[in-house]
């Protein structure tokens, strides 16, 4: 594969990994071996991503309605959730990238809980990338989470309700201390978001395939990058602006 590093990159990548229940009826494999497939597929990417300066990628593993699923499907997501975390830590050391977990962490089991404050710790100190997993997550969840938290800060008179605006509630949300996701892609050919990082989405642009997640590739990933390289972000201004602050 020919790599353009030329192409202006997205600071920050969001992906919606979904399709992976649909690639195993597709493969006519066992229940679940979709999801085993999906968590290979991942390595690549976050490679990738280290490797052309992208600087933070937050991936959707799983969301705050999966809990919904069938209980033998949720108790192997949290299975192989627990595998990837102990895969990736030494992969992290090694690309120095901080491994970070975003959601309603308290409803994981105990030890998992305790596997990814582990893991967190661990890797913190690392500035080359930072590799965000969601869990148990939903944006109307993280905004409402956030709200709660500001409402707090006020009655303990932390804060001025005269202080709150859109800069200092970005600062309570999930990744506030992260640049706001420039590229958001989902795969298996569903076009929508889902409920994921609503607030830090606002104006990322939207990359749909349908390939399903194991089969998305590094070649698929800077085809979305070349995409995005294409495209004029004007954030609300003219392209007569942009193209005067670009001379």
């Amino acid at each position: 594969m020919t790599t353009d590093f030329s192409v202006h990159l997205p600071q920050h990548v969001a992906i919606i990994m979904d399709g992976n229940n649909r690639f195993a009826k597709k493969k006519q494999m066992q229940t679940g071996d979709g999801h085993k497939e999906g968590k290979i597929t991942l390595d690549p990417i976050v490679e990738h991503c280290r490797k052309i300066g992208v600087k933070a990628l937050t991936v959707f593993a799983f969301s705050s309605e999966n809990w919904k699923r069938p209980q033998i499907e949720v108790d192997l997501l949290m299975y192989l959730l627990e595998q990837t975390i102990h895969e990736q830590i030494p992969r992290m050391m090694k690309f120095e990238i901080a491994l970070r977990f975003i959601g309603d962490l308290a409803k994981l089991p105990q030890h998992l809980q305790e596997l990814v404050q582990y893991a967190e710790q661990k890797t913190a100190h690392f500035t080359q990338m930072t590799l965000t997993i969601a869990l148990s997550y939903g944006g109307m969840w993280d905004i409402a989470d956030s709200a709660k938290r500001i409402a707090q800060d006020v009655v303990n008179q932390k804060l001025d309700i005269e202080q709150i605006d859109a800069t200092l509630f970005g600062q309570y949300v999930c990744l506030g201390d992260l640049p706001p996701v420039d590229l958001l892609i989902r795969t298996g050919g569903d076009y929508r978001i889902s409920n994921f990082l609503l607030w830090q989405c606002a104006y990322a642009e939207l990359y749909f395939t349908p390939l399903l997640w194991p089969e998305f590739t590094v070649e698929e990933l800077q085809k979305a990058f070349n995409v995005f390289s294409a495209r004029e972000r004007r954030f609300g201004k003219t392209t007569e602006q942009i193209q005067q602050e670009n001379d």
